[in-house]
């Protein structure tokens, strides 16, 4: 292995992978690394996550990765060419929808398309570059927030944090692969490390949508939320008058909940 394939990795990240090829690891997961390092689940998951970036893992399914042949390192891996293209393409942009949920390991489902939010109208909300499928949103300026930089060697790449992908997601539902995916993705973040009830609930006040809000809180109580009560009273006091559909793409039917004037039109 050269100098050059060697750069982007820490004296720690390149002892661990060494320890992961010795033992002939078939495939590594949180467990491994915490055998290793001693440390909290979170930061394990936050170690593959990262090496995973740098391409030096390769993601199996959810939580499980393969350390990737020394053959296969000069190859960019998929989302460093795809997340790439679309910062340059649409900027500013930055990736939010299914494709941060994979990254943040929300979700098992993989997608065969970018989602990512920009600030130019687009013609298209779907299309095809360079055999690259995008979904593009568009938003304000002002609603560029909660994002995260990550770097492909030196190009940098805008990433929806965990709590505003789910902002972006109780927006648009289909952004996050639909009603019943994104609840499952919802679902996810709240029995996850990385959810943050002040986080999101900031986000979502800035954000400024009541239907948002109807959805943030509706969710909160289903899932047995890390949240007090004082955090869904300042959520309830944000709701838009009306009745809002919890996935606004799915038939205006069933039962409606009067707490946050929400009608529950798909199965929980």
């Amino acid at each position: 292995m050269n100098k050059k394939q060697m750069l982007g990795l820490s004296r720690k990240e390149r002892e661990l992978l060494s320890l992961f090829t010795a033992k002939e690891r078939i495939t590594v997961s949180s467990n491994d690394v915490i055998e290793i390092r001693n440390c909290s689940r979170e930061t394990a998951n936050q170690i593959l996550r990262r090496l995973s970036q740098k391409g030096w893992l390769q993601r199996v399914k959810r939580g499980v990765y393969t350390v990737v042949p020394l053959s296969a390192l000069s190859l960019p891996s998929a989302n460093e060419e795809s997340w790439t293209l679309a910062s340059k393409l649409f900027e500013p942009a930055y990736i939010s929808g299914w494709s941060a949920a994979e990254h943040w390991d929300l979700t098992e489902q993989i997608f065969n398309s970018i989602s990512l939010v920009s600030q130019n109208p687009q013609r298209k909300s779907i299309q095809t570059i360079n055999g690259v499928k995008f979904r593009i949103l568009v938003k304000k300026p002002e609603l560029f927030f909660g994002t995260k930089a990550i770097w492909f060697e030196s190009n940098r790449v805008e990433l929806a944090d965990p709590s505003r992908l789910i902002i972006d997601i109780l927006d648009k539902p289909d952004f996050g692969g639909g009603g019943r995916h994104t609840i499952d993705i919802v679902r996810s973040y709240w029995n996850s490390d990385m959810c943050d009830p002040q986080l999101v609930l900031e986000y979502a006040v800035k954000y400024g949508k009541g239907a948002v809000m109807k959805r943030l809180g509706f969710l909160a109580e289903q899932f047995n939320a890390p949240v007090s009560r004082a955090w869904l009273t300042k959520c309830k006091s944000h709701l838009s008058n009306g009745i809002s559909d919890l996935d606004p793409m799915a038939p205006s039917k069933g039962r409606i909940s009067t707490i946050w004037n929400l009608r529950i039109n798909l199965p929980l």
